[in-house]
This record gives C-alpha cells, sequence and structure tokens, in this order.
C-alpha cells in the first residue's frame, strides 16, 4: 500500500507491506529505479546506507533480475553512520554492508568509501567529510541548490525504537549540527559508544531518503515520527528528517505502521 502525503510541505510517501518479502522486493524496485535514473543523469549512483538490520532488507538486491540490471559499476557507497570499530570488528556496518551485499555484486573496491577505522572518532569524521569533499569537487556527489551540503541520490535510513536515525539520538548534541556535515559521537546510547553520522543538513539535503522499518518494536517510533502527535510529545530524531528538496519514503510492513493515526494513512 502506498500513500503520498500531497498537502505537507515535505513529499513524503507512506509505502507499507503486509509480507517482509514484498517489502523487500519493493525496496530493490525502488534502488534500482533511483540508480538508473542517477546513472542516467550523471553517469554515477552515489548512495549512503546506515548498518543494522536494514542491510539484511537488501538482500533482494542479489537476486534476478536486480543483481543483473543493476549497473554496479556505477555505484558509489557511503555510510550515513558508522561504529569506530575494525572493519572486521562485529559491529562494523561496513563488514554488515561487505558480507551482506558489497561483496557479491560488482561494485568497484575503490568506489566503497568506508571510514578510517585506525584514529579517534574525531579524526575519523574530520577524514570522512574530507573525502566526501573531495567527491563532491569532482562531481561524483552533487551538490545542494538550497545549501553547500552534498547532495547523495539516496540515504537509506533505518529507525530505532527510541526514534534515532544514522547514529543521531534523542536530545544529542549531535541534533543541532549545521556546520559540518559528518560530526561524531563517543558517547552513543547504544554500544559501541564511538561512531561517525551525517547530520542532519546532509541528510535533509539528499535527492531522496528512504527510511525503512520493521517490526511492532518501532511502532512507536513510526507513530511519533510521522503522525502529527503535538507539542505534548518529543521530537525524535526521525521526525527531522525532512528534505528540503528530495522526496521522503518510508517503508513500512504492517507490525512497524500498526500505530499510524488513521488521518496519515490517508491519500
Amino acid at each position: 500500500m502506498a500513500l503520498s502525503d500531497g498537502d505537507n510541505k515535505i513529499r513524503r510517501e507512506l509505502r507499507i507491506h503486509e509480507r517482509l518479502d514484498d517489502l523487500r522486493a519493493d525496496l530493490a524496485d525502488y534502488i534500482a529505479e533511483i540508480s538508473d535514473a542517477s546513472v542516467q543523469a550523471r553517469g554515477v549512483f552515489s548512495i549512503a546506507i546506515s548498518g543494522g538490520s536494514l542491510i539484511g532488507l537488501l538482500g533482494k538486491l542479489l537476486e534476478a533480475p536486480y543483481n543483473k540490471i543493476m549497473d554496479w559499476s556505477k555505484w558509489y557507497v557511503f555510510w550515513a553512520d558508522e561504529r569506530v570499530v575494525a572493519k572486521d570488528h562485529a559491529d562494523s556496518n561496513y563488514k554488515l554492508a561487505r558480507d551482506g551485499l558489497l561483496s557479491k555484486v560488482p561494485v568497484i573496491s575503490s568506489h566503497v568509501n568506508s571510514i578510517n577505522d585506525s584514529v579517534s572518532a574525531e579524526e575519523a569524521a574530520d577524514d570522512y567529510e574530507f573525502v566526501i569533499r573531495q567527491l563532491v569537487k569532482t562531481r561524483v556527489v552533487s551538490v545542494s541548490e538550497v545549501s553547500d551540503c552534498p547532495k547523495f541520490d539516496l540515504i537509506l535510513l533505518g529507525l530505532g525504537p527510541d526514534g534515532h536515525v544514522a547514529s543521531l539520538f534523542p536530545n544529542h548534541s549531535a541534533l543541532n549540527e549545521r556546520e559540518v556535515w559528518v560530526t561524531f559521537v563517543t558517547d552513543s546510547p547504544k554500544p559501541p559508544p564511538e561512531r561517525i553520522t551525517f547530520t542532519l543538513p546532509v541528510i535533509n539535503s539528499a535527492s531522496n531518503v528512504a527510511v525503512v522499518v520493521t517490526g511492532d518494536s518501532k511502532a512507536e517510533a513510526v507513530h511519533l515520527a510521522i503522525d502529527d502527535v503535538g507539542p505534548d510529545y518529543p521530537v525524535i530524531p526521525a521526525k527531522m528528517v525532512q528534505p528540503a528538496t528530495g522526496k521522503l519514503v518510508w517503508f513500512l510492513d504492517n507490525l512497524a505502521a500498526s500505530k499510524l493515526d488513521d488521518s496519515s494513512l490517508i491519500k
């Protein structure tokens, strides 16, 4: 079930699926469509992903027809957030994506932009921003028309039960960062404590942002992020994902969507 929010100044769409496999297939179609459009328009496709359960939901891309029709050589892969651990560590989002997807498709290894895992979180964030700035200069990553931020073709995000996206946690100072593209966290409320993360201005400068959520443990966070809950409820980080000129799509299963107000489900 796909629902659009035409009256909202944010171009937002809800795609709600009864079956998890239908969600995976729809997500694969969506990624393939944006990849193709970006390659046709710019010659490259810049995609930033988060870790966690999101990677497992990308498995359809390994199957036909996606594994054959995708122009993997044009993909440039980034992380919307990453844990500052060794690349072979179980907590590494890079390892998760490599093992679950990237090692099984012909993405060019030099196009996979992992963090420097041998330095501090602050240095890793600075290094990662420098890499992105170089790729903005060469137009591998576009630049926003309304800010100086990079304009990724697609940013894929998960959602935590507390409403966090990337490594932007509720009530954390990183939510207020407006100057840098990549910031660091040393006190994450969930382990590991040290992380780097895209800032909200970067996320909100993307051409397309997708938030992918499954399970009833996330239903309350989905409700707080999407519904008009009023001033008595906290504004969680996911609600701050409001692309300036891009499109926002929520991919939900029925469990994750189970607490949404009827008003949010009106086309």
